[in-house]
């Protein structure tokens, strides 16, 4: 909990994918993850969404329940496929893709 107060805590979040990008409107994290709508998240008071590029989003905050809690909702909207890697994921996260199959 002293760690937290003094450094705060952070989760990295990376869009892979072709057209995956992140916005901040009005306390929404919009996300666009190939869905036909925009999937809008409000962000919590105590926490801070920071946007780095269109395709990196840091979840920062004091309480490091809460900024897993939030960072597992947002990765929850996409997770990432085992076909080509495509979703959010975290930033040391290892996604292991399936080889295709060779049906003849």
């Amino acid at each position: 909990m002293i760690e937290g107060l003094i450094d705060g805590h952070a989760k990295i979040l990376q869009l892979v994918g072709i057209g995956y990008r992140a916005s901040i409107e009005d306390k929404n994290l919009c996300l666009n993850v190939g869905y036909s709508d925009t999937k809008k998240l409000p962000i919590p008071d105590d926490l801070e969404v920071i946007l780095s590029g269109q395709t990196t989003i840091i979840v920062y905050g004091n309480d490091k329940q809460e900024v897993g809690e939030f960072a597992s909702l947002v990765r929850k909207v996409r997770k990432p496929e085992v076909y080509k890697g495509k979703g959010i994921r975290y930033k040391d996260e290892i996604v292991r893709i399936k080889a295709p199959s060779s049906k003849k």
